[in-house]
Parts: structure tokens; sequence; C-alpha cells
């Protein structure tokens, strides 16, 4: 996502120091061109033949760099570059270029730019609970620059707190949504479910089926990257949490409603990604189910409700987008269920086909619209590829 993209590091003397020659390892893995700016400070945690090796560009740790005297660095490198990121970024540089203070490259550099600078901070807990450490933060946000939330942890000082440098790959997918995506769902909330539901038998077993959220979850990473408020309710899933997107997670039907509907009336938008057992035990039995001599077990079920069905007729002003996933008639049995849910769009998965849908990264799709018309045919694609064309075809109902 990041091929052609060109980013200035900048390294600064936190111990956490050597972990940035990792992010600029998986900047370049997504294909960035990265150049190198590291204070004084952190020249002492790490050599900068370090980074030079890995970035390719001579590493700059001075204002009057020896390696090239024809250019204002600070400048060119300001011409060069499509983002800035700090990381780690000490108490001390977000201090200096909150009070406009320029006195070393990096500090050069940001003041004279006009591009996206993201810090990702890193420090002991005390200084970055300190009120002028977050006073600077609230003024340099508001000023448009961008922080990572630092995590809780054990501190290289001994002491367990806040203060501990953000995830790398969370990092990275920092800068690869503000430089991948347009900010066209600022102002907008989205409400997205993802994953399965699991109705209980007993205390051990189980009705569920085979979606992992992949979908839904790509839905909502895409969603935030392009400005939206995001809220996703998910099913049991063994992915990751996203960075920045409010997360509830269920394991029935019931509870997937429940949260829907607490969260329906602030969403403009709803997609239903999730796929929701359509029936429940009547009856969950305590402890475990034992089979004893029997040859055959009957379990009488119940219908669970539709979620998406019910905000159909309540839906106001707000778009309601729905998945179909079906093995025969998919046009037809697509329409039908858009038709009778009320929905605006929906997304038919033929299931049949192999290397996409259920626990795969990639999908093929058809997305139809309330006349009954394939707007888009989407090919085998990635999930992430296929939630941008998906919210493209949204906002082009916005806009209508």
């Amino acid at each position: 996502m990041l091929k052609g993209k060109k980013i200035v590091l900048g390294v600064t003397g936190s111990i956490a120091a050597y972990k940035a020659a990792e992010i600029l390892s998986l900047l370049k893995k997504r294909g960035a061109e990265v150049k190198v700016i590291m204070t004084k400070s952190a020249g002492e945690l790490v050599h900068p033949l370090t980074f030079s090796a890995l970035s390719g560009y001579p590493t700059i740790t001075d204002l009057f760099s020896p390696y090239d005297q024809t250019e204002i660095k600070h400048i060119s490198l300001n011409q060069w570059a499509d983002l800035i990121l700090v990381a780690p970024a000490t108490a001390n540089i977000i201090g200096k270029i909150a009070h406009g203070i320029a006195d070393d490259m990096l500090t050069t550099t940001i003041m004279a730019s006009k591009l996206p600078v993201v810090f990702a901070p890193a420090m002991n807990k005390n200084m970055i609970s300190n009120p002028i450490y977050q006073e600077n933060v609230k003024k340099l946000t508001a000023l448009g620059y961008e922080f990572m939330e630092t995590e809780y942890g054990p501190l290289a000082c001994g002491e367990i707190g806040e203060g501990r440098l953000a995830k790398i790959e969370e990092i990275v997918s920092k800068v690869e949504d503000i430089l991948s995506f347009p900010k066209d769902y600022q102002g907008k909330t989205i409400l997205i479910t993802a994953s399965c539901t699991r109705e209980p038998l007993d205390e051990v077993r189980f009705i569920s089926n085979y979606s992992t959220g992949k979908m839904g979850f790509a839905l909502a990473k895409v969603a935030k990257a392009r400005g939206a408020k995001v809220i996703l309710v998910s099913g049991p899933t063994s992915l990751s949490p996203l960075t920045g997107v409010k997360t509830i997670l269920v394991n029935t039907a019931e509870e997937m409603k429940e949260e829907v509907d607490r969260y329906f009336e602030e969403a403009d938008i709803v997609i239903s990604a999730a796929a929701v057992a359509d029936f429940r035990p009547k009856e969950k039995v305590s402890g475990k189910i034992k089979k004893g001599n029997n040859q055959r077990m009957f379990i009488e079920l119940e219908r669970n409700p539709d979620i998406l069905a019910e905000l159909g007729p309540k839906k106001g002003n707000k778009i309601l987008v729905g998945f179909a996933a079906e093995a025969e008639d998919l046009i037809p049995n697509a329409y039908k269920k858009l038709r009778e849910k009320n929905l605006d769009l929906i997304i038919a998965n033929d299931i049949s086909i192999k290397e996409a849908g259920f626990g795969s990264d990639k999908n093929i799709a058809k997305i139809i619209n309330k006349e009954g018309i394939v707007v888009k045919e989407l090919p085998l694609m990635l999930k992430t590829e296929m939630a941008e064309q998906i919210l493209d075809e949204i906002l082009n109902l916005i806009n209508k």
C-alpha cells in the first residue's frame, strides 16, 4: 500500500530507538522509500550506519550534513517526502516542535514542513502523564499533527505503566492510512457488524458458521482510514483489535442485536457483514450433554431475531447495507433479501467459488442497488480492496 511513497523517519533519543530499525524495514517491505534523520541522542543508542544499510540512503545526523553540500537539506527533504514519521518521539522533540524550536535537522525539517507529521511517543510513565507534555500534545493535535497512542506495560526503567512505543505494525498502518486514503468519510459514523454468532447448546458446544470477521474488519479498517467514526460489533474472532475503532465483542445473535440497537441512532451508515445464525437451540442445557447410549439426538431450534430486517422500517435517512452469501440463484436471492429488508445496497457472494468467502483474505462479489441493478462486479481481490469499492459505492449514494 506504500508503493511509491516517500517517508522521512525521524529517530530520537528514546531507548526504543532500536525499534525504529524494524519500523524502517516494514515501511520498505510495504513499498516505501525512507530517508532517516537521527538526533544526536539517538545516535548514542543506535549507530547511524544501521539505518543507512536498511534505507539505502545516508543517515542524516547533522543540520550541516557532510554528505551533501549542494542543497538546503531540510527544504529538499520536504520537497522529496510525502510524510514525516517520528518514531520513537521523546517528550523533548514534542516540546520543541510545540514551542517552535528548530535547532537540529529533525526539528528544522518539521518546522519547514507542510507534510503530514506523525509522532509515535515513547517515554517514562511520569513523563507521559506530566501536564506540560499533555498540553504540548493537545496543542500539536489541534494544529493537525497526528499522534499514536502509547502502550501500557514494562518500561525500560523497570517500572510498569503507560509510555511504551505503539506496536510497529500499528505505526506502519497509521502511515498507510494517512497516505493511501482520502478523508471522504469525515464526520460520518458507520456501524459495522462482523464475524459469526455462537448459539450455545450447553456449556461446551454451540451452533455457528465459518465466518471469521475478515470482511467486516476490512470495512472497519478502511472506513476509519477514510475519516469515519467506526463502531464495530463483532462475534467471536481471532483477528487483532483495530486501533481507533470502537469494538464491542459479542457471542450470540441476541447480544449482537442488543449492541446494534444501542448504537443504531448515532450511525449514519449501517453495514451488516456478520453471518448471524438464523436459529438457536430453544433451550440451553446446563453443564454438558452426555451422549449416553443414544444413537440419535433431537434438538429443537427457534428463530433468532433478524437484526437487519428490524432496522429497515426505522432507518429514516440512514444507509443500510447487507451481505448475501448464496450457493445458487445469486442475484435473485440477493435482490429478494435487499427488497424485504429495505436495504440501499447488498453485496452478493457466491460461496461455491474457491479462494473466496469465509476464512479467505480474498473475495468475489456483486454490488446490487435498490433497483436490482448490479452496479459493480468485483473480481477476486483482497477484502481490504473490496472494502474500498463498497465504501466508494456508499459514497456515491450519499452524494446523489
